[in-house]
């Protein structure tokens, strides 16, 4: 699961001892909520069903997947299904190119959502395996998924304005800068990116 209230108030706590702007963002915005999704397989299909569409149409695929498929819609399963039928599903060829690439290396056992690797680096190196799986998507996952204390997607638009705004800069830092900036944070950079979105359109900041 991902980062509870509670590490989320330590880790911040921690690192608004030394840095005096997150202390001032929480001041005024308060502290985030935390964002927790179930580890597994269905967390990453479901990251790849609603790539690029709206929340809607992503809704719509997934209740069409479980009602041909069953709530768990097995990997076993989906592979053995037609074009045309995950087609009916609201499934692009590629989308199903990518829930393919997972499901396959699901049931070869070659990636094991219940063991990855401890090294952040690693697990990441391992889910891009999975086509349409980035290193972004890659980093979602183990932070709120597995409540990766550590995890830092500098190249995620609204971590980089979030941050920004909390550091009182003109322009917006680049992903770069972004990464650079958050060195002195670790190991807690994963509760300053989820208080990054919290501030990211905050009226109080």
């Amino acid at each position: 699961m991902g980062l509870t209230a509670e590490q989320l108030t330590q880790g911040l706590d921690s690192v608004a001892a030394g840095e005096p702007a997150i202390a001032s963002a929480l001041a005024r915005a308060g502290y985030p909520e935390p964002r927790i999704r179930e580890t597994g397989y269905r967390t990453l299909l479901r990251t790849i069903v609603g790539q690029q569409v709206s929340v809607a149409a992503a809704s719509s695929m997934w209740r069409k997947l479980e009602a041909q498929l069953g709530e768990d819609i097995p990997p076993l399963l989906l592979l053995e299904q037609d074009f045309d039928t995950l087609r009916a599903c609201g499934l692009s060829r590629q989308k199903q190119g990518y829930a393919r690439s997972l499901c396959e290396l699901v049931v070869s056992g070659e990636l094991d959502l219940s063991n990855l690797p401890a090294d952040d680096e690693e697990a990441i190196a391992l889910l891009t395996r999975i086509k349409g799986i980035g290193r972004w998507s890659a980093e979602i996952y183990l932070l709120f998924a597995e409540g990766r204390a550590d995890i830092w997607p500098a190249g995620d638009l609204a971590v980089q304005v979030g941050i920004g705004r909390i550091l009182g800069m003109e322009e917006r830092p680049s992903e770069k800068a972004t990464r650079e900036l958050a060195e002195a944070w670790r190991p807690h950079r994963g509760a300053v990116a989820i208080l990054t979105w919290h501030c990211y359109n905050n009226p109080a900041l």
